[in-house]
């Protein structure tokens, strides 16, 4: 026999009782020795009048008259408005948070509905948000001589000499300068991380600059002209050139020159490797796409070769949203924006533009594609920049006309704006890819804040 002598064995009132028990209860398990299960099963099994009824009605409660049993009564079953009172009640069941639904319903839908409609506002803005004048800026189809890193700054070639613009304090300082009439920079390309700038040179040479010292880190060799396009995939630097070769270098070790593949019968002029660094595409003035694995970078053994261009294929943009799907441009003759599956090798979509296509830039925020142009067949269809929704590829809207032609694109670290390099020696910032606009006006904050302000970048 156990005595009852903690109070967490039991509730309180039961330690000063003289009663002894077989086994201790607590206050949620109860002990059958304090149950009369007689009585119980008594009342369960008796149908008496007296055990059927309700409390009110039993003898005990004869006694009271009949207006305190019907207060008594109301407020057992009825709440403080008179409405019928139902004690244990779930709170969450739908007939008692019907309401409640509704109005977050109606509420959702409003959103979505001013969603919906700030979506088909979504159009190209009316004008540049800024202009800077880049002098002596090269009119040249081939080269990519424009790259906006990670850092926020904005390298670009003008001339023999290279420049950094810092979008944040919109200052503008000289790189480097190239000694030589027939020498000048013919691409640049950010490092992933933005610590390093790599410049491709009309002479062949490959140049690793450290943007912060300003100073140059190595020389890398290996082509015989002139380095018109470069690519990074983490350490790994590809580099496309007038010798029709492709180069990757490793610029974390001495010997750089990891691969060398000649697939191309022109100029090499478009690289880009997808977003995992899987792939690799390649474009060349002869007109032709290649699909690379950069497993098997050691061969000339590439994954898919595309064939339906009928011009040069200089512009690329791997989809941020489907690993496998690549956008590519083609030039004079071809004027095509092109959709293609690099797993099963087929070409899903195919849009012709009327224009040369220069540059393509994928939306980060909008599925959608922003192409920039050149040439053009008729003076009417002389339009600059493009955007497209993906996959249809319809037009959501264009950039006013223009004389000159766009030669480079390149996209802002926030994935909002967009640069593109003009044959008028100016670069032009477009808020094409920023949120939708929701104000009557249809305009951006910066459609009309910088508009038409010229900034010399030097």
């Amino acid at each position: 026999m156990w005595r009852l002598e903690l109070d967490w064995y039991s509730p309180r009132r039961l330690l000063s009782s003289p009663m002894k028990y077989d086994f201790p209860g607590d206050r949620f398990i109860p002990n059958r020795s304090l149950m009369d299960l007689d009585h119980v099963r008594s009342l369960l099994t008796s149908t008496t009048k007296e055990s059927s009824g309700s409390m009110l009605d039993s003898p005990a409660n004869s006694k009271f008259n009949d207006l305190y049993r019907k207060r008594v009564e109301e407020n057992l079953t009825l709440d403080s408005e008179g409405k019928p009172f139902r004690m244990l009640v779930f709170r969450g069941s739908p007939k008692t948070c019907r309401r409640s639904l509704c109005t977050t319903d109606s509420t959702q839908q409003e959103k979505l509905e001013s969603l919906e409609n700030a979506k088909q506002f979504r159009q190209f803005p009316k004008s540049e948000s800024k202009i800077l004048d880049a002098p002596r800026l090269k009119d040249d189809y081939y080269l990519n001589i424009m790259d906006w890193g990670q850092n926020n700054i904005l390298a670009v070639a003008l001339g023999s000499e290279l420049y950094l613009w810092n979008a944040e304090s919109r200052k503008a300082r000289k790189l480097m300068s190239v000694d030589g009439e027939d020498d000048y920079p013919t691409s640049v390309a950010w490092s992933q991380n933005a610590k390093m700038l790599a410049v491709g040179l009309s002479c062949s040479e490959l140049q690793l600059w450290d943007a912060e010292t300003s100073q140059l880190v190595r020389r890398l060799e290996g082509h015989e002209n002139r380095v018109g396009i470069l690519a990074w995939n983490g350490h790994l630097l590809t580099s496309g050139s007038r010798d029709r070769y492709i180069i990757n270098h490793d610029v974390r070790s001495r010997r750089n020159l990891t691969s060398c593949i000649r697939a191309h019968n022109e100029e090499v002029c478009g690289l880009k490797w997808s977003s995992r660094g899987n792939l690799l595409a390649s474009g060349g003035n002869d007109n032709i796409i290649h699909i690379w694995e950069a497993s098997n970078m050691r061969s000339s053994s590439f994954l898919h070769r595309f064939t339906e261009h009928h011009s040069a294929v200089k512009a690329f943009a791997w989809s941020p949203y489907e690993f496998n799907i690549l956008a590519s441009g083609g030039g004079t003759n071809d004027r095509c924006i092109k959709i293609w599956n690099s797993q099963t090798g087929k070409c899903l979509n195919s849009i012709d533009t009327k224009a040369q296509v220069c540059g393509l830039q994928w939306n980060r925020h909008h599925n959608e594609i922003l192409s920039g142009h050149g040439f053009s067949l008729h003076q009417h269809d002389q339009t600059k920049l493009c955007l497209w929704k993906y996959p249809s590829l319809s037009k959501i809207g264009a950039s006013p006309r223009h004389e000159s032609r766009v030669l480079h694109l390149a996209q802002s670290p926030d994935g909002l704006t967009v640069v593109s390099a003009e044959t008028d020696e100016t670069l032009r910032f477009w808020e094409t890819f920023g949120p939708p606009r929701t104000d009557n006006s249809r305009l951006t904050d910066l459609d009309s804040l910088l508009s038409f302000k010229r900034f010399q970048i030097r």
